[in-house]
């Protein structure tokens, strides 16, 4: 029997029981990952479950990444696919997975987030400038208070001296993001918002920013921002999920890598930075026009499979 009930809904319907889809689906793994905890971790310490103030401790880090694990799925990668066989039937065809793209458009969207690097870097490092009026000093505090957690579990998660242990790195913080951000943000979010709007641009600058709102990093916020945009244009360019996809691997694996070479001392510290200093002019000059010409040769390449017109649930 063929489930229709939810087919036809308007958007901001579709966007409350999106809402809804995904917090039951985050709330129903998170308690089935706390019970499955129990074997895996010991009861003793699931009562005290890890927090910042325990971040050397090895077991501690174990259970942060068996959760970042369930967390990935319960919120992002399990609610698109939920969503898409309720407002479509075809999952595949609703998030866009059933459409390839060439090997061209991959090797230039590797260029892109390449090239892209200082450029990124350098908005970062404007971002991390953000003052606040003395009136918002206690919101200023616990958004720098959030950042700096954040950064310290980020650093403890990416510091492994194994290849088992990069290997594993890859999987928790390059290819789940990417497959599931990517399903929920540009497959679900960013479809219901451009019907909303009848506009492509809409939907995908509103899809992004909620995409940076929801890593809670604020002094971050501009660069991944702007990177959720780049991400959603290479959908409607391309018709095709998997090149926004590999772009988001590409982008979070490099970090990866970049900063177990670096513990490694196998490459220059630099290379995580390149065009974060203003006095690198010519870095982020050269950065910006590649960004704008490579993007360019992405949607030429892609021109007869790009969303022609808006989106539906048919």
């Amino acid at each position: 029997m063929v489930f229709t009930a939810f087919r036809g809904m308007k958007p901001f319907p579709q966007l409350m029981f999106s809402a809804f889809v995904i917090i039951v689906s985050f709330l129903l793994f998170m308690l089935v990952s706390l019970v499955a905890a129990i074997p895996l971790f010991g009861l003793d310490s699931m009562m005290s479950i890890p927090s910042a103030s325990n971040m050397n401790d090895p077991e501690s880090i174990k259970m942060l990444k068996y959760f970042q694990v369930v967390q990935s799925f319960g919120l992002f990668i399990v609610p698109p696919i939920i969503l898409g066989w309720l407002f479509h039937g075809k999952i595949t065809n609703y998030l866009n997975l059933d459409k390839r793209t060439n090997a061209a458009s991959i090797f230039l969207v590797t260029l892109l987030i390449i090239f892209a690097l200082p450029l990124i870097n350098f908005i970062g490092e404007w971002n991390t400038q953000m003052n606040f009026p003395e009136w918002l000093s206690g919101v200023e505090r616990w958004m720098k208070n959030a950042e700096e957690n954040a950064a310290e579990l980020t650093e403890v998660f990416l510091k492994v001296e194994t290849t088992s242990g990069l290997l594993f790195n890859l999987f928790m913080i390059a290819l789940l993001p990417a497959i599931g951000e990517e399903l929920l943000f540009r497959g679900v979010i960013q479809r219901i918002f451009t019907r909303m709007m009848q506009n492509h641009h809409w939907g995908i600058w509103i899809s992004a920013i909620l995409f940076s709102a929801l890593h809670m990093q604020f002094y971050g916020f501009v660069p991944r921002m702007l990177l959720g945009v780049l991400f959603g244009y290479l959908l409607v360019w391309s018709g095709s999920m998997w090149l926004p996809i590999i772009a988001h691997f590409i982008n979070n694996g490099f970090a990866v890598i970049a900063m177990y070479l670096v513990d490694k001392n196998m490459v220059n510290p630099k290379v995580e930075s390149i065009g974060s200093s203003p006095d690198e002019y010519l870095a982020i000059g050269f950065s910006l026009i590649a960004v704008v010409l490579i993007m360019w040769l992405i949607k030429k390449e892609n021109r007869k499979n790009a969303f022609g017109s808006l989106q539906s649930n048919k």
